[in-house]
């Protein structure tokens, strides 16, 4: 098949070049952005007097024919074609003879695939705040209902303080919460049409570069066309936000491998979330969150590929730019799979409330709060410590918690302990009189909920108008 640049050449391209040089293996995902850019483009045309509005008619009807086609399995994207702009192209002009011919009248292949990432682009973010909105639901849900499930908070990775299901499971909301802003922010800087920007200098025909803009609903415009061809900052841009939302399910994955084993029996993995052992019957496996753990080093590893293509490009466009597109489709498509997929894990996950209490209070998480009991009496604080050590080992040669002490036992470490010690040192105690702000206490717990339930309802407000 003759290529679009043909004419320069009096020798065929050497198939091995050809079949390196060529994208439609993978570009051809952008079939509709190319023919929703090339219908822009040829109203505008039409508009503005550079074909004539029947030519304009014949070329916009003949590409919603090309794109029903597609849709329907009745046209075949082949590997004949160079890339997708080509395929259009040449079943356009296959269709409708001349007038197709003058569809890239003022156009460039480097603005028209600028044009078709920032479209493909846009659209996949959007889908992906959908997900995030959806996991953002799933936790503020399991928050409300555990504001009263207590459980010990971990430092390194060693129990230190009691906490709530609902406080720990609070963090990952504001974690994903940022993730939601600079997905928003991205969508922002993203939102501007490099169509008309031709190879790098523009045009001498009199496009309406607004009017193009407006009709594929971009907020308007970019403003220089050497930028327009060979910025891929918003691709870097996302594939940096896509990292950070997968180094958070990744975390959260971890947390939930380690609360799932015998050793935590924290939760229960829902059998349709898990798999089992070709030669263990025992087992139950919490793949999604060992996969989601994997594959957050594969958008990691799509992030550098764009960074590194990009560090070196001088101005403008250079083929160095068509490796774009297979990370970015990479890490796109991992990134919406692992947030649907947790987030379907997460919303019938079974929490072992009995177990965490337990723990919580088999690992001296109210140790602090003893040592401040002791404080309130009158003892220095560094004193209130080492009496506090002293109790805790012997609690754990004696395999007893704080609570299972008798008052004759707790004051021969202190004269000071009083029968309200008991009181002081409940786990519920020392959860509920956390009332600062971000603490676990429930009546916070529950202002800090409504607040985010708030801001959760006017994101998804607007996501559906965006």
């Amino acid at each position: 098949m003759a290529q679009l640049w043909g004419g320069r050449f009096t020798k065929q391209t050497d198939e091995a070049v050809k079949a390196f040089n060529d994208s439609i293996g993978f570009d051809k995902r952008l079939y509709r952005e190319d023919i929703e850019g090339s219908i822009a483009h040829a109203g505008m045309l039409g508009a503005q007097g550079i074909i004539t509005p029947q030519e304009a008619d014949l070329v916009i009807s003949g590409l919603g024919k090309i794109l029903a086609d597609v849709e329907s399995g009745e046209l075949t994207i082949g590997s004949e074609y160079e890339d997708i702009h080509s395929f259009v192209e040449a079943n356009l002009i296959e269709r409708i003879g001349d007038a197709g011919k003058k569809l890239h009248t003022g156009r460039s292949r480097n603005d028209q695939v600028a044009l078709d990432m920032k479209l493909y682009t846009r659209r996949k973010t959007r889908e992906i705040r959908e997900h995030l909105c959806t996991l953002l639901e799933t936790i503020l849900g399991l928050m409300e209902e555990n504001t009263d499930t207590y459980m010990p908070g971990f430092t390194h990775l060693q129990k230190a303080q009691p906490t709530s299901l609902a406080h720990h499971l609070g963090a990952y909301f504001e974690m994903f919460k940022r993730d939601a802003g600079r997905l928003d922010d991205c969508l922002e800087r993203m939102n501007y049409c490099p169509l008309g920007s031709g190879a790098l200098a523009g045009t001498t025909y009199p496009l309406d570069r607004y009017m193009t803009a407006e009709k594929l609903g971009f907020a308007g415009p970019t403003l220089n066309s050497m930028d327009s061809v060979s910025d891929r900052d918003y691709l870097i841009e996302l594939l940096s936000d896509l990292s950070l939302i997968m180094m958070h399910l990744s975390r959260f994955s971890e947390e939930l491998i380690t609360w799932n084993s015998n050793e935590y029996r924290f939760v229960e993995m829902d059998d349709a979330f898990s798999t089992g052992s070709s030669i263990m019957p025992q087992k139950k496996n919490p793949d999604i969150c060992e996969l989601v753990r994997g594959k957050t080093g594969r958008v990691y590893g799509d992030l550098m590929s764009l960074l590194t293509t990009m560090k070196g490009l001088p101005l403008a466009y250079n083929k160095d730019m068509q490796e774009d597109k297979e990370p970015a489709f990479d890490a796109i498509d991992t990134a919406e799979a692992c947030i649907s997929l947790f987030s379907g894990m997460l919303s019938t996950i079974t929490f072992r409330k009995d177990v965490m209490r337990l723990s919580a209070v088999r690992g001296f998480t109210n140790a602090t709060d003893a040592a401040d009991y002791l404080v309130v009496k009158g003892v220095p604080f560094r004193d209130a410590h080492g009496i506090i050590g002293r109790l805790v080992l012997h609690c754990i040669d004696e395999n007893k918690s704080i609570e299972d002490l008798s008052l004759s036992e707790l004051k021969q470490f202190s004269p000071a302990f009083e029968e309200d010690i008991y009181e002081a040192v409940s786990l519920r105690t020392c959860v509920e009189k956390r009332l600062t702000l971000g603490a676990p206490g429930s009546d916070m717990m529950k202002t800090v909920i409504g607040k985010e339930k708030e801001w959760l309802e006017g994101w998804h407000r607007s996501i559906k108008v965006s």
